[in-house]
């Protein structure tokens, strides 16, 4: 997912929400959301065939670009109803004190707020907060019950399929009070899995459930692994065990939701969802900021603050100085200040690493990056450590692998692919394209629309200019385009960034480069790689698992079909009256335990 670098980077300039190109300073962009085809090995058809089927004639994109255009329709006649609300209000008000009960932070303004369609942090960060599933990630990074009354242990069937019985917590509503049901978990499932809702992550998440794969296609008319066994009773039953099911239905996919207020408003209901979660969004202001209050029924402990104020834009430490804030994030423009031992917001300062990372990516069927030579001479020619410390001042941590620290698949001690221009020009002239035109025609994409990349990428555009003689141009593109783009294969070479939506590698490796999957954005078809995630897709040997993720992650850094550069850091500021506030490793539901002394 994609988003509290932003923030730290964006003012760097601004809030946190998904770094979306790289670790510029003016915005990087994070991804979020994995999974995989959930097929079985013995149950899996070709590769080829998988994907041939995804891609079937065109039509899904043709769909997806319609289902954009209806969006940006609805998102313009939001921007017409703020401006002219804006317009009408005059110059802005002053900022209004803290209420009591209020906690107020800064966050990036969500892309969307239906589960089934979040790919990027900034929309997941208020959406963990509005919905619930099943089974949430608690604040450890551990499975844990949420609607249902427990995490259910898995029964082994004769014909190897694996089904989990979930019971629905009697007290569990939606926020307008109506009883949530065993059948409004199998209609919100379905719902997603549906090709005319064209989730992007669906598929994958919830792809491991019997009967999900024909569903998706049309082939059958209902998921048959979805049985409601009575009102508060659910089973879900799997194609084979595998060790990340239980953690796929913590991410929004399998939120559930209201039917009847979906089916009334279709395109819009999720302007102002009736969610399930700790706290209920009532208002929305394009721009500028949300309102979430406390939901004083919601099924587990009700959220300590009764208000929860959250700013979009502005200048963030500026904004908590001002006590206009009362949690923000730091950029490059105040870290030095911030750490200074004897600066009065020193005490005020946490930072906390993140699982995520920020990346060059390669489209590996794209001239001149399907041939590796290429890609090895641009991943050597650049200097990490001079640009994470000179020109990011060590806001982030330099990325030699995939997997990030704090998983046990993350090897500390592999040296990855370094700074070396002369093997660079190498490699470059080895490329079956040196001397040719084509490698005048590079061109990056990255997530912006400001009057320059950033720093980071231009200091990475002037080693490759330096060490290779290469003029790479940057193409900046609108992040939610940006991210539908690369979704759509549009890009050769771009930079992005992802924020693992739980804690195993394969919501990284399997999801982003296993030839089937629908994050394979690179267009990665290696049957090596494929062979080993899925081994370690059905391992239960924890040992056996962490040796495979670490093989494949060797393989794809040493044909640089991504170049690694930083691993996330949170740098936030926390004012001392606020309790139990911490950064989250992850995207994760948790404002409900903060408190505030009054």
């Amino acid at each position: 997912m994609v988003d509290r670098i932003a923030r730290e980077l964006r003012g760097m300039a601004a809030l946190k929400l998904l770094i979306i190109g790289l670790l510029l300073t003016v915005g990087i962009g994070l991804a979020a959301c994995g999974g995989d085809d959930g097929q079985p090995e013995q149950d899996t058809q070709s590769q080829a065939t998988q994907r041939a089927e995804r891609e079937e004639d065109g039509e899904a994109e043709q769909q997806e670009v319609t289902r954009q255009e209806r969006q940006a329709t609805i998102q313009q006649e939001q921007q017409q109803q703020a401006g002219a609300a804006q317009a009408e209000a005059g110059d802005a008000a002053p900022v209004a004190p803290r209420e009591r009960g209020e906690f107020r932070i800064a966050r990036a303004e969500p892309i969307n707020l239906d589960p089934a369609q979040i790919t990027d942090v900034s929309s997941a960060v208020i959406a963990v907060e509005i919905f619930g599933g099943l089974l949430v990630l608690d604040r450890d990074l551990r499975i844990a019950p949420d609607l249902a009354e427990s995490v259910p242990s898995p029964t082994l069937n004769d014909d190897g399929t694996v089904t989990y019985r979930f019971t629905i917590r009697r007290n569990a509503t939606f926020h307008d009070g109506k009883p949530i049901r065993a059948q409004d978990f199998k209609w919100t499932l379905e719902r997603n899995l549906h090709p005319e809702t064209l989730s992007p992550t669906a598929p994958d998440f919830l792809g491991d459930i019997v009967g999900a794969a024909e569903y998706v296609r049309e082939r059958v008319d209902e998921v048959v692994g979805i049985q409601v066994v009575d009102e508060y009773t659910l089973d879900i039953t799997i194609l084979q065990a595998t060790p990340v099911f239980l953690y796929k239905l913590t991410y929004p996919t399998a939120y559930v939701l209201d039917r009847d207020q979906v089916e009334a408003d279709p395109e819009r209901w999720a302007l102002n969802p009736n969610g399930s979660g700790p706290f209920r969004l009532t208002e929305w202001q394009l721009g500028e900021g949300l309102t979430l209050e406390r939901f004083d029924d919601y099924h587990l402990e009700p959220a300590q603050v009764a208000k929860v104020s959250v700013r979009f834009a502005g200048g963030s430490v500026e904004q908590f100085e001002n006590d206009e804030l009362d949690q923000a994030f730091v950029g490059i423009n105040d870290i030095e200040r911030v750490r200074d031992p004897a600066n009065e917001l020193n005490s005020q300062y946490v930072t906390r690493s993140e699982l995520s990372i920020f990346y060059l990516a390669f489209n590996v069927s794209t001239p001149p990056f399907d041939d590796v030579n290429v890609r090895l001479a641009l991943a050597h020619a650049i200097d990490k450590t001079t640009i994470t410390q000179e020109v990011q001042a060590d806001l982030l941590i330099q990325a030699r692998q995939i997997v990030p620290p704090g998983l046990a698949a993350h090897d500390a001690d592999y040296p990855g692919l370094v700074f070396d221009p002369e093997l660079a020009q190498e490699y470059l002239a080895a490329s079956r394209y040196a001397g040719t035109t084509t490698l005048e025609d590079i061109r990056l994409t990255i997530s912006g629309a400001g009057a320059t990349p950033g720093p980071s990428i231009e200091a990475i555009q002037d080693m490759w200019r330096q060490h290779l003689g290469l003029e790479v141009d940057i193409q900046q593109v609108e992040f939610a385009s940006f991210i539908s783009d690369i979704d759509r294969g549009l890009y050769g070479f771009f930079s992005l960034g992802w924020s693992l939506d739980y804690p195993d590698p394969h919501n990284v490796l399997d999801y982003k480069f296993y030839s089937a999957s629908l994050g394979n954005d690179v267009q990665l078809d290696d049957e090596a790689i494929d062979a080993l995630l899925e081994e370690a897709r059905y391992s239960f040997d924890q040992e056996v698992r962490t040796s495979l993720y670490r093989q494949v992650d060797n393989m794809l850094v040493e044909q640089a079909i991504w170049i690694p550069l930083y691993y996330s850091v949170a740098h936030e500021l926390v004012k001392p009256y606020v309790q139990d506030y911490e950064p989250t490793r992850m995207v994760i539901p948790h404002l409900r335990f903060v408190s505030i002394e009054e």
